[in-house]
C-alpha cells in the first residue's frame, strides 16, 4: 500500500487544546472535542439532517486513528531518523508562509495608498555620527533645535550646519516626495510631521536627521516621457560641454521641423536603456530624479509637449512628454492594491511586519536583561575584538550572561561573534555604535526563537505540522502492523483463500483491456484505431504511451468501465467514460465474456485475500490497543457536538 492512499481520517488527528472539553481518553490520554468535530468537518460533507449519525460513524474511525498513532509515538517512531528528516523537510518548507504578521500586508498597503494622495515638499538637515567622538553628533544636533526653536529659517540653518553635501547648494531642500521615495523610517517621519513644522530628531544608523514639512499638494501620479540625453562623461572638458550644446540644439530644431524623436533619440541618447527603447522612460513619480529635472518634465503643458534643450548634472536633455496617468483615489481599484502590495512587500516597510514577532516574544517568554552595565560590555567587546584594554570591562568573560529568552541564555561569546561580522557599516565607512549592533543581535535572536517555537504562537502551523507528522507516523506503524504483515505471510493467505474459496469466486466477468487516457480527444482517436486493427491493441497503445495505459486482465462487468449495465459481448468497445476530477477518460475493449460465476484461483484473489487478511490483523491489533489504552467516551460531551 502506499503512502499517499492513507486515509482522510489521520488529517483529523491533531494537536491537544487542554482548555476544551474532553470527548474521550484512551489510558492516560485525552481527545478534545474541538479537534474532533474540525476533523468531521474536514472529511464529511453530510446534509444537517445525516450528521449525528455520520459523526456516530466518524468517532469509531477517529478513535481507532487516535490509539494508532498514540501507540507509534509511545514506541518512539517520531524519532525515526526518516520520520524527523521528512518532518523537518516539510518545516522548511512552509514556515516562511508564516512569519510574517498575515494583517501586515494589507495595513501597509493601505498606509500606502493614503500617503500616495499627497506628494510633501521636504527640507532635511543631517548630522552624521563621529565614530571617534560620539558625543558630537548629539551635542551638535542639541545646538541645531535649540536654533531652530529660536525661529531660525530652518533653509539657512540646514546650509550652515547640514553634512548632506548637497545641502550647501539646496540649503536642505530636497523637492517634493511621495510614498516609495524615501526610505520608509525617514517616510514615516515626513508624513506624521504636519506642514510649517519640523520633526524631532531621528536617529538612524548614519546619524541625525531633522526633517520639515514646507508644504504639501495633491498628488501628480505619474508622468512618461521621451528624452534624448547628450551625457557628460566623468571629468568633462568645457569644450565637450559646448559641442554638446550645440549638438542638443540642432536636434532640437531637427525634432521642431518635424524630425522624429524616437528615431533621433535612439541615435543620439547617450541613456543606453532609454535609447535602447526609442528614448522611453519607464513611468516617473514624484521624487525620483533631481528636482531641476523633475520640475521641468512636470511644467510641460500637454502631451506632445517638447522641451527645449535644458541642463542637468547629467548632461543635456530634450524632453517630450508622453502621457500623465493621475494618482489612483479609490481603493476599489483592485490593480491599483495588487501593484501597491507589491511595491510594499518589495520596500524596506516589509521589514517591519517582523516587528510582531519581537512583540510577541517580548510579552511570551520574554527577553530578561541580566545583571551587567553596557559600558562595561562595550569595553570587554573591545579587547576581544580589537585587543583593547578590558577596563571597566574587566569583571566580564566570554561565559558571563547577557539576556534570557525563555529557557535560552546568550552569552558574551555569543554577542562577541555576532559582533564582530556585523559591526562595520554597509558602506565600510567605520563601525556601527555597540548599541545598534546590540538592537540586531536581540532582535535576531528573538526572531530565532520565535521560528524555532512557532507551534506555540502559531496554530495553523501546529495544525499542519501535528497533521503531517501524525500521517507519517500512522503510515510507518500501519506499515509494521498490517501492511507488511499481509504482504509477507504467504501461509497465511492460502490459509485464509482455502477456507472462504466460495467468498472469492467470479461473478460475471470477462476479459478485457481497459485503455486509461489523459483526455477525452485522445480517447477518440484511440478508439478510431483500435476499431480498425483490435489485434494489435498493445502496439496501438504503446504508440500513444504517453497519453495513454493499458491494463489486460479479467474483470468483474462492475469494474469495466462503460458498460452501463448492459450486458459485454466479446469484440466489443465500451464508450469512453469522462473522470470530472481530473478529465481523464477510460474505456474497455472486450476479448471474451463469462456469463455464469467461477472459482477464482489464489492468483487470481491473492488481492481480495490480502486485503480481506489487513482488515483480520488491523482487528485483531485495534482490541489489542483498545486494552492498552481503555478508551472511556464522555457521552454527554458527544451528544452536544452531534446536535
Amino acid at each position: 500500500m502506499k503512502k499517499n492512499l492513507l486515509t482522510a481520517v489521520l488529517i483529523g488527528c491533531i494537536a491537544f487544546s487542554a482548555s476544551s472539553q474532553t470527548l474521550f481518553t484512551f489510558g492516560k490520554y485525552k481527545a478534545d472535542a474541538p479537534d474532533f468535530v474540525r476533523a468531521f468537518n474536514k472529511n464529511n460533507q453530510q446534509p444537517a439532517s445525516a450528521r449525528s449519525q455520520a459523526m456516530h460513524d466518524y468517532l469509531g474511525l477517529y478513535i481507532n486513528s487516535r490509539l494508532k498513532i498514540r501507540e507509534a509515538y509511545d514506541r518512539g517512531y517520531d524519532t525515526l531518523p526518516q520520520i524527523k528528516s521528512e518532518v523537518d523537510n516539510l518545516r522548511s518548507q512552509i514556515i516562511e508562509n508564516y512569519m510574517s504578521d498575515p494583517k501586515a500586508i494589507d495595513r501597509l498597503s493601505k498606509e500606502a495608498f493614503l500617503r500616495s494622495q499627497k506628494d510633501i515638499h521636504v527640507a532635511h538637515i543631517f548630522i552624521a555620527d563621529n565614530p571617534s567622538d560620539t558625543g558630537a553628533a548629539r551635542k551638535k544636533t542639541n545646538e541645531i533645535v535649540a536654533r531652530l526653536a529660536k525661529g531660525e529659517d530652518f533653509l539657512k540653518v540646514a546650509e550652515q550646519y547640514s553634512d548632506d553635501p548637497s545641502a550647501k547648494e539646496n540649503k536642505g531642500d530636497i523637492n517634493y516626495i511621495t510614498v516609495f521615495t524615501l526610505p520608509y523610517e525617514f517616510e514615516n517621519i515626513v508624513y506624521s510631521t504636519a506642514p510649517g513644522k519640523y520633526s524631532q530628531p531621528y536617529r538612524s544608523k548614519a546619524g541625525y536627521h531633522i526633517f520639515k514639512n514646507l508644504g504639501e499638494r495633491k498628488a501628480f501620479g505619474e508622468i512618461k516621457i521621451q528624452q534624448i540625453l547628450l551625457a557628460f562623461p566623468p571629468g568633462v572638458k568645457e569644450e565637450s560641454k559646448r559641442k554638446a550644446a550645440v549638438l542638443a540644439d540642432s536636434l532640437y530644431k531637427r525634432i521642431q521641423a518635424g524630425d522624429d524623436f524616437s528615431n533621433l533619440a535612439s541615435i543620439y541618447s547617450n541613456d543606453i536603456i532609454s535609447a535602447a527603447a526609442s528614448g522611453n522612460v519607464p513611468a516617473i513619480h514624484v521624487g525620483q530624479y533631481e528636482p531641476a529635472f523633475e520640475n521641468l518634465i512636470w511644467s510641460l503643458p500637454s502631451n506632445g509637449a517638447i522641451s527645449k534643450p535644458f541642463l542637468s548634472e547629467s548632461g543635456y536633455h530634450i524632453v517630450k512628454r508622453i502621457s500623465v496617468a493621475p494618482v489612483v483615489t479609490s481603493l476599489a481599484d483592485k490593480a491599483n492594491m495588487d501593484d501597491l502590495k507589491q511595491r510594499v512587500m518589495g520596500d524596506d516597510r516589509w521589514k517591519t511586519a517582523k516587528d510582531f514577532i519581537y512583540a510577541r516574544v517580548k510579552a511570551k517568554p520574554g527577553l530578561q536583561k541580566l545583571p551587567y552595565t553596557d559600558a562595561a560590555l562595550w569595553a570587554i567587546t573591545d579587547s576581544m575584538i580589537d585587543y583593547k584594554p578590558a577596563g571597566i570591562g574587566r569583571n566580564m568573560t566570554s561565559s558571563t550572561p547577557l539576556f534570557k529568552i525563555g529557557s535560552n541564555t546568550f552569552y558574551v561569546s555569543d554577542w562577541v561573534g555576532f559582533a564582530q561580522m556585523n559591526r562595520v557599516k554597509v558602506d565600510r565607512s567605520g563601525n556601527r555604535p555597540y548599541w545598534e549592533v546590540m538592537d540586531d543581535y536581540t532582535k535576531q535572536m528573538m526572531y530565532q526563537y520565535y521560528r524555532d517555537h512557532l507551534e506555540e504562537y502559531n496554530d495553523e502551523f501546529r495544525t499542519q505540522m501535528t497533521e503531517f507528522r501524525d500521517g507519517n507516523l500512522f503510515f510507518e506503524i500501519m506499515q509494521q502492523e498490517v501492511w507488511n504483515k499481509a504482504q509477507a505471510d504467504s501461509v497465511a493467505l492460502l490459509s485464509l483463500f482455502e477456507k472462504n474459496k466460495s467468498h472469492y469466486n467470479w461473478n460475471e466477468s470477462a476479459e478485457a483491456v481497459i485503455f486509461f487516457c489523459s483526455d477525452d480527444a485522445t480517447a477518440k482517436t484511440l478508439g478510431e484505431q483500435l476499431k480498425k486493427n483490435p489485434a494489435d491493441w498493445k502496439k496501438i497503445a504503446e504508440s500513444m504511451n504517453e497519453k495513454v495505459v493499458a491494463d489486460s486482465g479479467r474483470y468483474e462487468w462492475s469494474q469495466i468501465p462503460g458498460l452501463n449495465k448492459i450486458a459485454p459481448k466479446t469484440g466489443m468497445f465500451t464508450q469512453p467514460v469522462l473522470n470530472s476530477t481530473d478529465n481523464t477518460s477510460s474505456f474497455a475493449y472486450v476479448i471474451r465474456v463469462y456469463t455464469q460465476p467461477s472459482a477464482r484461483t489464489f492468483a487470481e484473489a491473492k488481492g481480495l485475500v490480502m486485503n480481506d487478511y489487513q482488515v483480520q490483523l488491523e482487528d485483531e491489533w485495534i482490541k489489542e490497543l483498545k486494552k492498552k489504552y481503555p478508551v472511556t467516551i464522555d457521552q454527554a460531551v458527544f451528544s452536544k457536538i452531534s446536535k
